[in-house]
Order: C-alpha cells, then sequence, then structure tokens
C-alpha cells in the first residue's frame, strides 16, 4: 500500500519507466541517462546479443559474457577489454554476469537505433525528470531527449560537467528539489 517517488539511473532507468507504466503508485519518477540508442550515432547492439549472453554464461565464459556487455551494450571499444580483464573490479563484473541477460531483457529493442516506441511508456503520466550529463556521450543524451519526447509530462536536466557516472554530490540536490516539488 502506498505511493513512492522512484530513481532509476541507466538501465535501472528502464526498469522504472516499466514499473511506472504498469501502474504501480509511483507519484514522481526521475531517470538518469537510460541507455537508450535512438539514431546512429553509435552503433547499436547486434540482434543476436541476448542470445550470444545466454550461450557464453551457459558456457561458463563470464569473462566473455562480460566483455560482451562492456563492448556491445557499453560501448568500450574492443581495444580497451583486454586491460579491463586485468583490473581489480573485473572479478565483481564476473561475479554478476548471469545477471547481464536481465539488464538486456528490460532494454529490449531500445538498443536497436530505431526510434523509441512510443506506446510502451503511453500510461507514464506521471511528472517525469530525465536527466543526463552534460559530458556525456552524444548517443545516450540524444536517447534523454527522445524519451523527454515521448513522455507526457516529462522534463529533461543536463547537469554540467558530469556523465554517465553522475557524482552523487551534484545529482542528490536536483533529486531532492525534484521530488520535494
Amino acid at each position: 500500500g502506498g505511493s513512492a517517488a522512484l530513481f532509476g539511473m541507466s538501465s535501472g532507468a528502464v526498469l522504472a519507466l516499466a514499473a511506472a507504466a504498469g501502474g504501480l503508485a509511483i507519484t514522481r519518477l526521475a531517470l538518469y541517462e537510460p541507455p537508450f540508442i535512438v539514431d546512429d550515432t553509435r552503433p547499436p547492439l547486434p540482434a543476436d546479443y541476448l542470445t550470444q549472453l545466454d550461450e557464453l554464461i551457459a558456457r561458463g565464459r563470464r569473462d566473455d559474457a562480460v566483455e560482451l556487455f562492456m563492448t556491445a551494450a557499453v560501448g568500450v571499444p574492443a581495444e580497451f577489454a583486454a586491460p579491463m580483464r586485468r583490473a581489480p573490479e573485473w572479478s565483481g563484473f564476473t561475479a554478476v554476469a548471469h545477471t547481464l541477460r536481465y539488464d538486456g531483457a528490460i532494454m529490449g529493442s531500445t538498443m536497436s537505433g530505431a526510434p523509441l516506441p512510443t506506446e510502451r511508456w503511453a500510461a507514464v503520466t506521471i511528472p517525469t525528470l530525465v536527466l543526463d550529463g552534460g559530458a556525456s556521450a552524444y548517443w545516450t543524451r540524444n536517447g534523454v531527449r527522445a524519451l523527454t519526447d515521448v513522455l507526457p509530462a516529462a522534463q529533461r536536466r543536463t547537469l554540467d560537467g558530469q556523465d554517465h557516472a553522475v557524482a552523487p554530490a551534484v545529482l542528490a540536490p536536483v533529486l531532492t528539489g525534484f521530488f520535494a516539488g
């Protein structure tokens, strides 16, 4: 029972959108950089991306699954993948590699380079703040712009100097102000 204000970041923003579209009692929605690929400013995900992830995980090739996610979904250049595998953080990524399929499933076709499916979020009429970073990649900012255009009660705000790894000290006051509104 009750209601809530909801914040989601990256693919979590798409999950938050799905919750709002599903009719949950959400009063306000804030979304930071849902990773939509809506044009040709970066390559889309391969059509068989989820199949590739499933096969790699089923074969126990967790390192390769994470590398596929990093290169195909996140957009990390392939030549950076080998050095990333040697980083101390890599073991944390491989520990949750089996969850990458869920990330891909919630994204659906929104990383295909096609316009966003307007009917998917037509029921989201609550006040929504769609945020991006001023230092983020063009494709990310284009996706944020496209989502803002799709949602009837959305406003867009760009956080100067921020990228996908937004600083909590910059983000928190913006969310606090929006949710108090």
